[in-house]
């Protein structure tokens, strides 16, 4: 599956909170990402990621391996996907690493996410802040097989509008690039 995502940031993040609160209920979570490279780099350079996220809820806390493979939309960096839940976060981080990965970067996203149904299709919008950085950001997305990702991309940027998010917010940076850049 592909996750077809945008992401914007946001200049009101009270009123775009308030719009999705009127779409569907908040789910609060603190990320605890771990991205792994392999010594040479290579991941990165392919644009692809291998990541460990334990994910904080109010009650509970999962951990998920996910696989990001390279783009398949440039103009929206959308990647195909492949995650799985896993029973012991520490056990998988010491697989990677007897695997030969390295920890590229690890960093924390607090977030409010929204699971809710627009133009037939189950969309995910989360507002997220990660302390490193200023500002809030606000990514939807929905997963689609690859024929379908520039229909979805297409809905994708009418929910945005919809909560006031215009083309001029859109943003590619990663989350892993400014957090790198903001601790150099």
């Amino acid at each position: 599956m592909i996750e077809a995502e945008l992401k914007a940031r946001v200049h009101s993040p009270e009123a775009v909170m308030r719009q999705l609160d009127g779409r569907a209920r908040a789910r609060v979570e603190v990320y605890r990402d771990t991205y792994y490279d392999r010594p040479d780099g290579s991941l990165e350079k392919a644009g692809e990621e291998l990541r460990v996220r334990t994910v904080h809820g109010a009650d509970s806390t999962r951990t998920v391996l996910t696989f990001k493979g390279a783009a398949v939309d440039e103009e929206s960096g959308s990647k195909p996907e492949h995650e799985t839940r896993v029973e012991d976060a520490d056990a998988v981080h010491e697989i990677l690493r007897g695997l030969g990965h390295v920890v590229q970067i690890a960093f924390e996203k607090r977030c409010r996410n929204y699971e809710f149904e627009a133009y037939g299709r189950r969309i995910l919008a989360t507002l997220v802040r990660v302390p490193e950085l200023n500002g809030t950001f606000l990514e939807v997305e929905t997963l689609v097989e690859e024929a379908d990702v520039t229909a979805a991309l297409d809905d994708v940027r009418v929910v945005l509008a919809e909560l006031g998010i215009g083309p001029e917010d859109l943003t590619r940076e990663t989350y892993t690039g400014a957090v790198a850049s903001q601790r150099r």
